[in-house]
């Protein structure tokens, strides 16, 4: 499992990773702006600014890439122990899932909904995400109307 590239290539590999505008926002974006979902983008207001935000129904929605969020994180973090860098990958990871949960407790306190998905989920199974933001818009809505009574 050693590292092919220089110390060099990886650097400047890992220096044009971006953290907004990602392949997976832009793919969800323009799905839910084909269907008339209005949105902003990258709310720095907001903890963890989120992705995608519906602000409308106050949905923040979040795309993280599978390997800088960790998932299957019992599977990932014994394949990280045998690499090279291991203690810098698996604090980092484990640092960016803390960070996940204290943003999701911030956002739910402040009356958000909070939704993630996948990179690759969102790559696969457009349609699925789709229907996971649209229910939750459809049980916003049926909140809303619940408490105008």
């Amino acid at each position: 499992m050693a590292d092919v590239l220089t110390k060099e290539q990886r650097h400047r590999n890992m220096k044009n990773i971006k953290s907004e505008n990602t392949k997976i926002e832009v793919l969800l974006r323009k799905e839910l702006w084909h269907r008339g979902y209005h949105y902003r983008k990258n709310v720095k207001s907001l903890p963890g600014s989120p992705d995608i935000v519906l602000t409308k129904y106050k949905i923040a929605i979040f795309c993280d890439g599978e390997f800088f969020h960790g998932k299957d994180w019992e599977i990932l973090k014994p394949r990280l122990e045998r690499g090279n860098n291991s203690e810098f990958w698996i604090g980092k990871i484990s640092k960016n899932r803390e960070h996940d949960d204290v943003v999701n407790k911030k956002l739910l306190y402040e009356g958000w909904t909070v939704i993630r998905f996948w990179g690759n989920d969102i790559k696969q199974c457009m349609d699925e995400c789709i229907k996971v933001i649209e229910e939750t818009i459809f049980d916003s809505m049926m909140s809303e109307e619940a408490t105008d009574y």
